[in-house]
């Protein structure tokens, strides 16, 4: 869990790049940004406003050899170490995205380089770096006012609404590469800010394993369950799956297979299934592991309990109540009308 209210910002750098193959100028700043008042509390928002909105999926920086041969991992530790020298080393962060923006798609932007102190993650107050990047610029009019006549001029500008891209490096577990944050409103690049400029990976931690076991859950209950049985009992499946993971601390693959799979023939299913798709997931070795509640509430928000019927009828299931669906809901088959059908036994219709 990360909390970054209490965090503020100790030291700004902002510089601008280019698009390196379009040969557009990078502009690096001679001195550190002078905030003031008036300014840092939104700019503060408009960096961290879109990390306190996303599921909490951490990155790791890494490299095919060693992580210590990640450039950004190396720029990152030595500001950690002597936070003094974060303007120099912004610079070279900048350079290092300057090099990167060779894809015709890449847009030009101002480039903020932050050194955060207060940001709290996993219960604990840390220092980090963020790294952010400006490109979309809006038109907004400027008005002035001459001879009780007022005068518009039309300005371009950034906005402090929506951030395009950014990242949160958390002074934490530098020996995996630290616990890393990663924002991207533009889907177009995101190779190149992940991949040609972080140099990141998943960072597989508690949350990381509940949620890709979870994401397994949902595909074998809709790539085996649902043309085993039918849509009834994938999503009991799927509630019986979160309710598991929501009422247990650590995760046991034995005990979830008894619990959960309520069909024995299913249960050598699972297992074939687990086998050949596990790599996707990377749940390879993974039968036993703490369970990160964070994750299980995502999943929770995501499952589908609603019954959709091509005769534009739909079927809401309760979670909370899942059992009375086994009580009180049956599929069969009309022979007459040649369809299937569920019957709903009940006492009164509730008032809504």
């Amino acid at each position: 869990m990360i909390n970054l209210y209490s965090a503020h910002i100790a030291s700004l750098s902002i510089h601008r790049v280019g698009n390196k193959s379009k040969s557009e100028p990078i502009l690096l700043s001679k001195e550190i940004y002078k905030t003031d008042d008036e300014i840092t509390p939104l700019l503060k928002e408009f960096f961290l406003k879109p990390f306190r909105d996303k599921e909490e999926n951490y990155f790791q920086f890494g490299n095919d050899v060693d992580v210590s041969f990640n450039e950004l991992f190396n720029i990152a530790s030595e500001i950690f170490e002597n936070p003094e020298s974060i303007h120099e080393n912004s610079k070279k962060i900048t350079q290092h995205l300057y090099d990167q923006s060779t894809h015709p798609h890449i847009k030009s932007g101002e480039v903020y380089v932050a050194f955060f102190e207060g940001l709290q993650i996993d219960n604990e107050k840390v220092n980090g770096i963020g790294i952010f990047k400006s490109e979309i610029k809006q038109d907004f009019l400027q008005f002035s006012e001459k001879e009780n006549q007022l005068e518009a001029f039309l300005q371009q500008g950034v906005s402090l609404n929506k951030l395009d891209k950014g990242c949160l490096i958390f002074e934490v577990k530098k020996e995996e590469g630290y616990k890393i944050l990663s924002v991207d409103s533009n889907r177009y690049d995101a190779r190149y800010w992940l991949e040609s400029f972080l140099g990141v990976n998943a960072f597989e931690d508690d949350n990381f394993k509940t949620k890709k076991y979870l994401k397994f859950c949902q595909d074998f209950a809709k790539d085996v369950v649902l043309p085993a049985e039918d849509r009834k009992e994938e999503v009991l499946f799927m509630n019986r799956a979160v309710n598991h993971f929501a009422k247990n601390d650590n995760f046991q693959e034995s005990a979830f297979i008894n619990e959960v799979i309520d069909n024995p023939d299913l249960i050598p299913e699972f297992n074939n299934y687990k086998i050949e798709k596990a790599p996707k997931y990377s749940i390879e070795d993974l039968t036993t592991f703490p369970i990160a509640n964070t994750a299980v509430s995502a999943a929770r928000k995501k499952i589908k309990n609603t019954i959709n019927l091509d005769t534009n009828i739909q079927i809401k299931l309760d979670f909370i109540n899942p059992e009375n669906a086994d009580k009180f809901v049956e599929k069969g088959w009309d022979e007459e009308k040649q369809m299937y059908y569920y019957l709903v036994y009940f006492n009164k219709e509730q008032k809504t």
